[in-house]
């Protein structure tokens, strides 16, 4: 069933508990983002492929001249939370509800919900994925085993969590607003809208 919502079309019902990412709020924070960036994002997507033109031509890879300064520029980043200070023990995972709840229960110091290689990124697994994480910031995730009766809850405490998102390339549109692993930080979670 479509639907047109704050100026974006949702071409298929959305997955049964996903209302809250497929909200009138954030679809229109999706529609302005989409507004606002589209035309940079396109022209950037040009550039690349011209780029890739470039190189499959022969052309050497180098750093951009008008970046020299801020390469030959003394500069340092802020330090890491100390919450990240120590990853040894990480854990990589699809963003269903069980995995979610028994990766941050591991004793892992990390875990990174992949929406890229370890999610089969259809339209139920993302939006059911994106819900997940939401209820795993809050605290409220919860899964109970059809078969077994068995209860999974967060523990009180939990490994920090990442998320990886998709490439442009390999991923739905909807789920492209960046390439890079986003910390989600439980430290305040009810103040979470």
């Amino acid at each position: 069933m479509a639907a047109d919502l704050a100026g974006v079309s949702i071409l298929t019902t959305p997955p049964a508990g996903t209302e809250t990412v497929l909200s009138e709020e954030a679809l229109a924070f999706l529609a302005d983002l989409t507004r606002r960036f589209r035309p940079r994002i396109e022209e950037l997507l040009a550039r690349r492929l011209a780029r890739r033109a470039e190189l499959a031509a022969g052309a050497e890879l180098d750093f951009l001249a008008e970046t020299a300064q801020v390469r030959s520029a003394e500069w340092t980043v802020a330090p890491p939370p100390t919450r990240l200070l120590r990853r040894a023990v990480e854990i990589t995972g699809p963003v269903d509800r069980k995995m979610i709840i028994n990766a941050l229960n591991s004793g892992a110091d990390a875990f990174m919900a992949d929406f890229e290689d370890s999610t089969s990124p259809t339209w139920r697994n993302l939006l059911e994925g994106q819900r997940n994480l939401a209820e795993a910031v809050r605290g409220t995730i919860a899964f109970d085993e059809p078969a077994t009766g068995k209860r999974y809850r967060l523990n009180d405490e939990t490994a920090e969590l990442f998320v990886r998102l998709c490439l442009e390339e390999e991923c739905p549109e909807f789920l492209t607003l960046s390439a890079y692993e986003l910390l989600v930080s439980r430290e305040n979670p009810r103040s979470l809208p």
